[in-house]
């Protein structure tokens, strides 16, 4: 049998004497780099994977008076009462993903616009500087968006677009109460601004990828630039946007301080994305300093614990849906 490292050798010769360049010779020196190189990507992927079993192992630990006392019922509970030492995770979960919910439904769309848009109709030069820019939004620290948030989007949102909401569909649940700028809503759209970068950057690099040759014969069969675009470009790239839409969806579920600053960290649980509400990553930003009591803390750290298996869900859904594609693709 000839092994994998002689098979190498010997194509690298055969390559070698078609061209008429001698072929350098492998010694122990290449043999003791690949030893090397492969424990060295084997020991960082057992690193990692060992980094992710501790956080939960320690997740587990930190939160087992809490689920012993709680049981299931923490997260089906709206209750969050330190001083009667009642705790639940309803409403932190329901304002987690009313937000998240809310910046995909307006990121995703506008990302897929944009990343087409740069790829299929602006010209290099604007492309560069437009692409530039939506870049340039992912490298502002979150606390930036927060406070621009809170201070300047917040009361926009109180004297102009609330209101006018209210005048097209204010009889909808989803539109009652005060127009305070403040909510479930406003926090929906500053995650939609932070994650806007990721999924754009992603989507349009893929469809950059999109073969010319498949654009071309599409162009010279009389399709149109929207056509083509349908046809060939997000086809070719659905893998990757999907990738993108998971990767800015675990971005946005995530999100601590943009969210603390205009969520309104209220525990009420609404169906008016008016109202304020919570979300599990602002509730541990808010009390975890304040969590004197073993009990206050191991509910905190439960919630962690609910945040890092909604992460992991979100991965495998990522996963599952990323292997359908591919075989999908090679049925075709």
């Amino acid at each position: 049998m000839v092994s994998e490292h002689e098979r190498l050798n010997l194509v690298i010769k055969t390559s070698s004497i078609a061209s008429g360049v001698p072929a350098k010779k492998s010694g122990s020196r290449s043999v003791l780099g690949d030893a090397v190189f492969r424990v060295l990507a084997r020991s960082s992927s057992a690193i990692l994977v060992l980094v992710i079993l501790g956080i939960l192992a320690e997740l587990v630990r930190a939160s087992g008076m809490s689920i012993g006392k709680f049981g299931p019922g923490f997260l089906t509970s709206g209750a969050w009462n330190p001083v009667t030492q009642e705790f639940g995770a309803l409403s932190s979960i329901y304002g987690t993903i009313a937000s998240t919910v809310i910046a995909m439904l307006i990121a995703v769309p506008l990302s897929l616009m944009l990343a087409l848009f740069l790829v299929e109709l602006a010209s290099p030069f604007f492309s560069k500087i437009v692409g530039g820019a939506i870049e340039l939004l992912a490298a502002i620290p979150s606390i930036i968006y927060g406070m621009w948030g809170l201070f300047v989007f917040a009361p926009y949102m109180a004297d102009h677009i609330q209101p006018a909401i209210q005048k097209v569909a204010g009889r909808l649940p989803l539109f009652q109460g005060p127009p305070m700028g403040i909510g479930i809503l406003t926090a929906g759209i500053i995650l939609a601004l932070m994650v806007l970068p990721f999924i754009t950057a992603v989507m349009r690099d893929v469809f950059q990828m999109a073969p010319a040759v498949a654009k071309e014969s599409a162009y010279g069969l009389g399709s149109t630039t929207v056509e083509v675009a349908r046809s060939v470009t997000v086809p070719y790239g659905m893998q990757g946007l999907i990738g993108a839409c998971f990767l800015g969806l675990g971005r946005a579920i995530g999100e601590t301080m943009a969210v603390t600053f205009v969520i309104g960290n209220n525990r009420s649980i609404s169906m008016s994305l008016f109202d304020v509400g919570n979300s599990i990553a602002s509730t541990l930003a808010n009390e975890f300093s304040e969590a004197s009591e073993p009990m206050y803390l191991s509910a905190l750290m439960e919630l962690g614990l609910v945040l890092f298996g909604i992460t992991m869900v979100i991965q495998i859904i990522a996963q599952f849906w990323l292997k359908r594609m591919e075989r999908q693709t090679g049925r075709r």
